[in-house]
């Protein structure tokens, strides 16, 4: 059995490092296979760099990249949640739950009152709605640029009293 969420390291990180652009390739290989490429909405890695957006990594103690996630600064009080993957050999294990965390808490911290994200209506996406369901967000219209797809699904969770 691998890594616990007790072994989990989550930190500021470059999304250009090699293991981080191999875990966002697959990331964005996945969403092309699963979606139509116009429903496709993952950033590259280097937009992932640009300002106003905070990467994260999670690693287990031997520094093995087991997952990431980024927030999205929209507004004074609105963020969204980016390029939330957990590596394949971590999933099952609460990477994404401890991820998923560290970035509320670090929206709250920066006074964010909202966070949003989109995902995947397929089949394939279920673990992770079903993920960010369980920390509170609820289902929403499109926001930011978005507008309605029948293969994007959308969420907000307000973070008054978060935590």
């Amino acid at each position: 059995m691998g890594p616990t969420t007790t072994d989990v390291t989550i930190n500021t990180d470059d999304p250009t490092r090699p293991d981080v652009l191999e875990l966002l390739g697959e990331h964005l290989a996945d969403m092309h296979a699963t979606s139509p490429a116009e429903s496709v909405h993952a950033l590259d890695p280097t937009a992932l760099a640009a300002p106003g957006i905070t990467f994260w990594s999670a690693r287990a103690a031997d520094g093995t990249l087991l997952g990431c996630a980024a927030l999205k600064q929209l507004g004074p009080t609105d963020g969204e949640l980016k390029s939330m993957r957990s590596a394949t050999a971590a999933r099952g294990r609460g990477v994404g739950s401890a991820l998923l965390a560290h970035v509320l808490d670090a929206a709250a911290e920066r006074g964010l009152r909202t966070v949003h994200l989109e995902t995947g209506t397929q089949e394939y996406f279920a673990p992770a709605r079903r993920l960010y369901e369980r920390a509170g967000f609820v289902a929403c219209p499109p926001f930011a640029d978005y507008v309605l797809d029948p293969h994007s699904a959308f969420y907000r969770l307000t973070l008054d009293g978060h935590r």
